[in-house]
């Protein structure tokens, strides 16, 4: 039984005792605190990103706004938020976007450039062109658009990025609705990245050829379990356009997945495993009969095989629902759910472990709003989800954070599988390594990761590392440079989520491709001099694995000799 287990086992109670506790006493859990932690501020948010945008360990917040639900309103700012380190948010917008207005429906941030920053995506509606801004490393964004994307006057009501042909960069999925969000005559597009973050259109022979109508939503995540990521396009429009779900042959080609349940008036999607089977399920916001939420269970972990389980959600009200994610609360192993409504209390969902969820009443405070967006983050850093939301279409506008004072997170994130590495016909090729890793909540780009490394060695020792990127929503990708040929290769990945929690993956091993060394070649270039002398000597009485020859995992005058012996080989 795995150590993860024990830790769900032995907090499962008292993250239950602590948040039942909140309850008897009449406490909220998820606390408004706008009113001492944002600007005032009345605009028509549609989407809300989350990243470190200045690089100073904590999270910022941009909001894409602009009017308009079914014409072109006023044009607005993107805001830019700064935290100030412990959840209290600064107005930016003018020194970090400057001198940028839409109709900006989609905001994703995304290190498109390779230069360890995150760069800004900005979606627009009523025919105008996405926006890509690129990050100066201090937060400064400069609009590069016309140099990095392909020029597409439409209704991006969502953008997102992915790597989706394996090569280590970044790539970008659209909606395309045509004039609207509401239009009738526009196809998911593909966007391709070079490497350097400049994109070209690779929509045609990468997705099956059609327009969808009224396109609101699209995310990346691994349906099929083959670790790529694979495309849902969620749509408001009712059958035969519903929504789709293509499965990536792993270069980057999508073909039908099948069998996903037919839904209709969707906004929003999320993806999440809801009963802990190792499989992603998915959620729509809206999207089931009578404007319910749509509850799709991943049947047969390939992504071909849905189940609609909607009536495990208690209870499932008509509303007007625009958006919704999963998140653990309560600190107990499993995802619970956050739906943002227009017009009423936004409302939550705890998940009994197995995908059954039941609202839980009396735990946010009650702001009557009209939300269109939500999003779960730690902002304060005391190691609790917090919620933000952002607000359109009706009253005043104002953004709102609530802030968690129930358990804190103490679990790590979650090893759902490791890729197992293939020795290859070529002498010293490289090997990417992937690993599908899961946190507390879920994010279209991932959960805010302090790192996630791979670790390998020779020996059944770790003791080489390197840095993996994410490639999109719970996907990372790492590379292990080659090894000595025909040695026997250890590796595993390490992740370490916001809280410092940490969790080992499995040790897994492959044999170098190549002709077996010689044990007294200690540095491998097929020498035996004096470099290998050096390594042996500057081992000697340890346990360093450098200057084992003979693989008793001892440096000794046995190694010595070896080494003497094959001296000029």
């Amino acid at each position: 039984m795995n150590s993860r287990f024990h830790a769900i086992c032995f907090l499962l109670p008292i993250g239950f005792a602590f948040v039942a506790s909140i309850e008897a006493q009449g406490q909220i859990q998820f606390v408004d605190g706008t009113a001492t932690r944002f600007p005032v501020q009345a605009e028509y948010t549609n989407q809300i990103a989350v990243a470190d945008i200045d690089g100073d360990g904590d999270l910022d917040i941009c909001f894409a706004n602009g009017q308009g639900y079914s014409s072109l309103g006023t044009l607005l700012k993107p805001r830019i938020y700064i935290n100030s380190g412990v959840g209290v948010f600064s107005d930016q917008t003018d020194t970090r976007v400057a001198g940028i207005t839409g109709c900006f429906r989609s905001a994703e941030f995304g290190d498109v450039d390779g230069d360890g920053d995150v760069d800004l995506l900005l979606g627009q509606d009523y025919s105008r062109q996405m926006l890509l801004l690129i990050n100066n490393g201090a937060g400064v964004f400069t609009n590069e658009t016309t140099v990095r994307i392909p020029t597409l006057n439409t209704s991006t009501s969502r953008a997102t990025f992915g790597d989706i042909d394996g090569d280590g960069d970044l790539d970008i999925a659209l909606c395309n609705s045509g004039t609207s969000r509401f239009g009738t005559t526009g196809q998911p597009r593909l966007y391709l990245n070079d490497g350097g973050g400049r994109f070209t259109d690779a929509t045609t022979g990468r997705i099956p050829t059609g327009n969808i109508s009224q396109q609101m939503d699209v995310l990346f995540f691994d349906a099929d379990g083959d670790f790529d990521l694979d495309l849902f396009v969620g749509t408001r429009a009712s059958t035969p356009s519903q929504s789709r779900l293509w499965l990536n042959d792993g270069s980057g080609v999508f073909a039908a997945g099948g069998n996903f349940p037919n839904d209709s008036t969707a906004y929003a999607y999320d993806a999440g495993d809801i009963d802990g089977d190792g499989d992603m399920d998915l959620i729509g916001t809206n999207a089931g009969a009578s404007s319910q939420e749509l509850l799709a269970r991943n049947a047969n972990g390939l992504g071909t095989s849905w189940t609609n389980v909607s009536a495990s959600i208690s209870p499932n009200p008509s509303s007007d629902d625009n958006d919704t994610k999963f998140f653990d609360m309560d600190n107990d192993g499993d995802l619970d759910l956050v739906v943002a409504r227009l017009g009423a209390t936004k409302r939550i969902y705890r998940n009994n472990g197995t995908g059954a969820f039941t609202q839980v009443t009396n735990i946010i405070t009650a702001s009557t709003d009209a939300s269109l967006d939500v999003k779960v983050a730690d902002f304060d850093g005391d190691g609790r989800y917090d919620i933000v939301t952002g607000q359109g279409e009706s009253g005043a506008f104002q953004n709102r954070i609530y802030m968690n004072n129930g358990a804190i997170d103490t679990l790590p994130p979650v090893n759902v599988r490791t890729e197992q590495v293939i020795a290859g016909t070529v002498a010293g090729a490289a090997h990417p390594v992937r690993v599908e890793l899961r946190d507390a909540y879920t994010s279209h780009m991932g959960f805010h990761a302090r790192s996630v490394t791979l670790r390998f060695g020779v020996g059944g020792v770790l003791s080489q590392s390197a840095a993996m990127k994410l490639t999109g929503n719970c996907l990372w990708r790492g590379v292990m440079p080659a090894q000595t040929a025909g040695s026997l290769v250890s590796y595993s990945v390490r992740s370490v989520d916001a809280f410092g929690n940490t969790g080992d993956g499995p040790i897994l091993t492959f044999t170098e491709f190549g002709t077996p060394p010689i044990p007294a070649d200690r540095n491998g270039d097929g020498h035996v001099d004096g470099v290998d002398l050096t390594i042996i000597l500057a081992a000697f009485g340890t346990s360093d694995p450098g200057g084992d020859a003979n693989g008793d995992n001892f440096t000794d005058g046995i190694d010595l000799a070896i080494v003497l012996a094959a001296f000029g080989l």
